[in-house]
Protein backbone atom coordinates (compact mmCIF):
# COMPACT_ATOMS: atom_id res chain seq x y z
CA UNK A 1 0.00 0.00 0.00
CA UNK A 2 1.60 3.31 -1.03
CA UNK A 3 1.92 5.95 1.66
CA UNK A 4 0.79 9.55 1.35
CA UNK A 5 3.33 12.12 0.24
CA UNK A 6 3.79 13.07 3.90
CA UNK A 7 4.92 10.14 6.02
CA UNK A 8 3.26 10.48 9.39
CA UNK A 9 2.63 8.37 12.42
CA UNK A 10 -1.10 8.88 11.81
CA UNK A 11 -0.87 7.41 8.31
CA UNK A 12 1.07 4.40 9.57
CA UNK A 13 -1.60 3.70 12.22
CA UNK A 14 -4.39 4.02 9.63
CA UNK A 15 -2.58 1.81 7.11
CA UNK A 16 -1.83 -0.85 9.72
CA UNK A 17 -5.34 -1.05 11.17
CA UNK A 18 -7.26 -4.20 10.25
CA UNK A 19 -10.99 -3.65 9.93
CA UNK A 20 -12.94 -6.64 11.13
CA UNK A 21 -11.87 -9.73 13.02
CA UNK A 22 -8.82 -11.62 11.85
CA UNK A 23 -9.62 -15.06 10.52
CA UNK A 24 -13.20 -14.16 9.54
CA UNK A 25 -14.40 -16.24 6.61
CA UNK A 26 -16.11 -13.12 5.23
CA UNK A 27 -13.50 -10.38 5.43
CA UNK A 28 -14.33 -6.69 5.46
CA UNK A 29 -13.13 -6.39 1.85
CA UNK A 30 -15.12 -9.44 0.72
CA UNK A 31 -18.25 -8.14 2.42
CA UNK A 32 -17.81 -4.69 0.87
CA UNK A 33 -17.37 -6.31 -2.55
CA UNK A 34 -20.42 -8.55 -2.11
CA UNK A 35 -22.72 -5.81 -0.84
CA UNK A 36 -21.81 -3.48 -3.70
CA UNK A 37 -21.36 -6.10 -6.45
CA UNK A 38 -17.73 -5.05 -6.89
CA UNK A 39 -14.73 -7.21 -7.61
CA UNK A 40 -12.56 -7.95 -4.59
CA UNK A 41 -9.71 -5.98 -6.19
CA UNK A 42 -11.93 -2.89 -6.59
CA UNK A 43 -13.22 -3.21 -3.00
CA UNK A 44 -9.62 -3.33 -1.75
CA UNK A 45 -8.83 -0.17 -3.72
CA UNK A 46 -11.89 1.51 -2.21
CA UNK A 47 -10.71 0.53 1.28
CA UNK A 48 -7.33 2.10 0.56
CA UNK A 49 -9.13 5.28 -0.54
CA UNK A 50 -11.30 5.11 2.61
CA UNK A 51 -8.08 5.08 4.63
CA UNK A 52 -6.91 8.16 2.73
CA UNK A 53 -10.27 9.82 3.39
CA UNK A 54 -9.87 9.16 7.13
CA UNK A 55 -6.40 10.67 6.99
CA UNK A 56 -7.82 13.77 5.31
CA UNK A 57 -10.66 13.96 7.83
CA UNK A 58 -8.08 14.36 10.59
CA UNK A 59 -5.50 16.51 8.79
CA UNK A 60 -7.27 18.68 6.18
CA UNK A 61 -8.29 21.44 8.58
CA UNK A 62 -11.83 21.54 7.17
CA UNK A 63 -14.78 19.18 6.84
CA UNK A 64 -14.32 16.56 4.16
CA UNK A 65 -16.87 14.65 2.10
CA UNK A 66 -16.25 11.14 0.74
CA UNK A 67 -16.99 9.84 -2.72
CA UNK A 68 -19.96 7.48 -2.92
CA UNK A 69 -17.69 4.42 -3.05
CA UNK A 70 -15.65 5.61 -0.07
CA UNK A 71 -18.90 6.36 1.76
CA UNK A 72 -19.96 2.74 1.23
CA UNK A 73 -16.75 1.60 2.95
CA UNK A 74 -17.35 4.10 5.77
CA UNK A 75 -20.95 2.91 6.24
CA UNK A 76 -19.79 -0.68 6.43
CA UNK A 77 -17.02 0.19 8.88
CA UNK A 78 -19.61 1.89 11.10
CA UNK A 79 -21.46 -1.43 11.35
CA UNK A 80 -18.32 -2.88 12.92
CA UNK A 81 -19.22 -0.52 15.77
CA UNK A 82 -16.92 -1.91 18.47
CA UNK A 83 -13.93 -1.68 16.17
CA UNK A 84 -14.93 1.74 14.86
CA UNK A 85 -15.74 3.44 18.18
CA UNK A 86 -13.55 1.52 20.63
CA UNK A 87 -10.38 1.11 18.56
CA UNK A 88 -10.29 2.97 15.25
CA UNK A 89 -11.39 6.41 16.42
CA UNK A 90 -9.65 6.57 19.82
CA UNK A 91 -6.47 4.58 19.11
CA UNK A 92 -5.88 5.03 15.36
CA UNK A 93 -7.33 8.44 14.49
CA UNK A 94 -7.05 9.75 18.07
CA UNK A 95 -10.32 11.61 17.53
CA UNK A 96 -13.96 10.83 16.82
CA UNK A 97 -14.99 10.77 13.17
CA UNK A 98 -18.75 11.18 12.99
CA UNK A 99 -20.76 10.51 9.87
CA UNK A 100 -23.02 13.49 9.14
CA UNK A 101 -25.53 12.72 6.39
CA UNK A 102 -27.26 15.50 4.51
CA UNK A 103 -30.47 17.07 5.76
CA UNK A 104 -31.53 17.42 2.12
CA UNK A 105 -32.40 20.43 0.01
CA UNK A 106 -30.43 22.69 -2.30
CA UNK A 107 -28.51 24.47 0.48
CA UNK A 108 -27.18 21.16 1.80
CA UNK A 109 -26.41 19.91 -1.72
CA UNK A 110 -24.41 23.08 -2.40
CA UNK A 111 -22.56 22.78 0.92
CA UNK A 112 -21.63 19.14 0.30
CA UNK A 113 -20.64 19.96 -3.30
CA UNK A 114 -18.21 22.62 -2.04
CA UNK A 115 -16.90 20.32 0.70
CA UNK A 116 -16.36 17.51 -1.79
CA UNK A 117 -14.51 19.82 -4.20
CA UNK A 118 -12.33 20.98 -1.27
CA UNK A 119 -11.76 17.31 -0.34
CA UNK A 120 -10.50 16.55 -3.86
CA UNK A 121 -8.12 19.53 -3.65
CA UNK A 122 -6.88 18.47 -0.20
CA UNK A 123 -6.34 14.95 -1.55
CA UNK A 124 -4.01 16.23 -4.27
CA UNK A 125 -2.15 18.44 -1.81
CA UNK A 126 -1.75 15.69 0.79
CA UNK A 127 -0.96 12.75 -1.47
CA UNK A 128 0.78 14.48 -4.37
CA UNK A 129 -1.53 12.99 -6.98
CA UNK A 130 -5.06 13.26 -8.26
CA UNK A 131 -7.54 10.84 -6.71
CA UNK A 132 -8.47 7.89 -8.94
CA UNK A 133 -11.48 9.01 -11.00
CA UNK A 134 -13.18 5.61 -10.85
CA UNK A 135 -13.43 5.95 -7.07
CA UNK A 136 -13.44 9.74 -6.69
CA UNK A 137 -15.54 11.17 -9.56
CA UNK A 138 -15.82 14.91 -10.17
CA UNK A 139 -17.99 16.96 -7.83
CA UNK A 140 -20.51 17.45 -10.63
CA UNK A 141 -20.95 13.71 -11.13
CA UNK A 142 -20.93 13.03 -7.37
CA UNK A 143 -23.84 15.39 -6.79
CA UNK A 144 -25.80 15.07 -10.04
CA UNK A 145 -25.65 11.50 -11.39
CA UNK A 146 -24.49 9.41 -8.43
CA UNK A 147 -27.47 10.33 -6.20
CA UNK A 148 -29.70 8.69 -8.82
CA UNK A 149 -28.27 5.29 -7.86
CA UNK A 150 -30.49 2.77 -6.09
CA UNK A 151 -29.92 -0.61 -4.50
CA UNK A 152 -31.62 -3.46 -6.35
CA UNK A 153 -31.94 -7.19 -5.84
CA UNK A 154 -31.00 -8.89 -9.10
CA UNK A 155 -33.20 -11.82 -8.16
CA UNK A 156 -36.25 -9.57 -8.57
CA UNK A 157 -35.30 -7.28 -11.46
CA UNK A 158 -33.50 -7.17 -14.76
CA UNK A 159 -31.25 -4.15 -15.25
CA UNK A 160 -30.45 -2.96 -18.75
CA UNK A 161 -28.15 -0.17 -19.84
CA UNK A 162 -30.13 2.82 -21.07
CA UNK A 163 -28.89 2.32 -24.67
CA UNK A 164 -29.98 -1.33 -24.67
CA UNK A 165 -33.41 -0.52 -23.24
CA UNK A 166 -33.93 2.24 -25.85
CA UNK A 167 -32.83 -0.07 -28.66
CA UNK A 168 -35.19 -2.82 -27.46
CA UNK A 169 -38.05 -0.33 -27.16
CA UNK A 170 -37.42 0.98 -30.65
CA UNK A 171 -37.25 -2.58 -32.01
CA UNK A 172 -40.60 -3.37 -30.33
CA UNK A 173 -42.18 -0.26 -31.86
CA UNK A 174 -40.92 -1.15 -35.32
CA UNK A 175 -42.06 -4.77 -34.91
CA UNK A 176 -45.49 -3.59 -33.79
CA UNK A 177 -45.73 -1.15 -36.67
CA UNK A 178 -44.67 -3.85 -39.14
CA UNK A 179 -47.15 -6.34 -37.66
CA UNK A 180 -49.92 -3.79 -38.08
CA UNK A 181 -48.92 -3.13 -41.71
CA UNK A 182 -48.75 -6.82 -42.58
CA UNK A 183 -52.19 -7.67 -41.23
Amino acid sequence: MPAPAVETELWHRIAAHQIGPSGASLTFAARLARENRWSLAYAERVIFEYRRFCYLAVTAGHQVTPSDAVDQAWHLHLTYSRDYWQTFCPDVLCTDLHHGPTKGGSTERDRFYRQYAATLAAYETSFGEAPPADIWPSATRRFSRDPQSVRVNFFDVIVLRRRVALALGLAALVAGWLAGRIM
